[in-house]
């Protein structure tokens, strides 16, 4: 899908392949700490130091790869970046935490916040929709 501009919006499978090539490099790192941190009982890693272990980290380095590179490995890997909506410029720091928090947002109601991706006219999701943010395929 393009707009007037000639951009190019990433479809919902294109993510949805993007997201699974990250999920398996996130956990490639985020269990063997877990693991180091909470032991055997590493699938009990609840509360503050839970929160703190797996989700702060992510966290932090997903939003620094969207604002320094403009996307995470897996939206490189099929060329793809996230940007500003309307002028198409990299993403800022508040745009991209927005964006990670309406992840979440976004999965609550049975992963409809995603699943819109697949009906928007640019392709957007609500965590995209709530950061004023699309991704596009990089620009040759």
């Amino acid at each position: 899908m393009s707009d007037a501009d000639g951009v190019r919006y990433v479809g919902f499978w294109k993510r949805a392949a993007a997201g699974v090539l990250d999920l398996i490099l996130v956990m490639f790192v985020v269990v063997p700490v877990t693991v180091y941190v909470f032991g055997d009982g590493w699938t009990n890693a609840r509360g503050v130091l839970g929160f703190v272990v797996n989700w702060v980290p992510l966290g932090a380095a997903i939003i620094a790869f969207w604002v320094m590179k403009g996307a995470t490995p897996g939206k490189l890997a099929i060329s793809a970046v996230v940007v500003d909506a309307q002028t198409h410029a990299p993403v800022d720091f508040w745009q991209a935490l927005t964006r990670y928090v309406g992840y979440f947002i976004s999965t609550i109601p049975l992963f409809a916040g995603l699943a819109w991706i697949g009906f928007d006219a640019r392709k957007q999701g609500w965590h995209d929709k709530m950061a004023r943010t699309v991704v596009i395929y990089r620009p040759r």
